[in-house]
């Protein structure tokens, strides 16, 4: 892609002001479903009544279930973490500008991927080191 192509060509301060809000709505709306989710496995997940399980299996299944579902929160954990740094980001003015480049990331992009802090150009190289390294 070329640099001077639409989707890298950033908006006028103005426009990204105006961005502003949107995101930070994306943001919290992202953070909050985890939260419900996070809130949920506490309320549900962790209720394991022994006499609901009748043999060794249905144990085994309804453990293998609830480590499932604690793997799954601590990802999300983690997802929350970045929502946090991001909305950070955002008040602090950094929020649509690469972290490794200094490029403008693209509306796009932080439409797919709001929490990103590279563009695409750095996002594919470190993907690239990242494939070279696993082989």
């Amino acid at each position: 892609m070329e640099r001077d192509a639409p989707e890298f060509e950033a908006p006028s301060d103005e426009e990204l002001a105006a961005e502003v809000p949107r995101f930070r709505k994306i943001l919290f709306e992202e953070k909050a479903k985890l939260l419900r989710n996070a809130q949920r496995t506490l309320t549900e997940d962790m209720t394991l009544d022994q006499d609901d399980l009748p043999d060794e299996m249905d144990l085994a299944t309804a453990d293998y279930n609830q480590s499932l579902a604690f793997r799954l929160r601590g990802r999300e954990r983690h997802l929350i973490e970045k929502i946090e740094a991001a909305l950070e980001r955002l008040e602090d003015g950094e929020y649509f500008w690469c972290t490794s480049c200094g490029a403008f990331i693209g509306l796009k992009r932080l439409e797919a991927r709001p929490v990103t802090t590279l563009c695409i150009r750095c996002k594919e190289r470190q993907e690239r080191r990242e494939r070279a390294y696993a082989s």
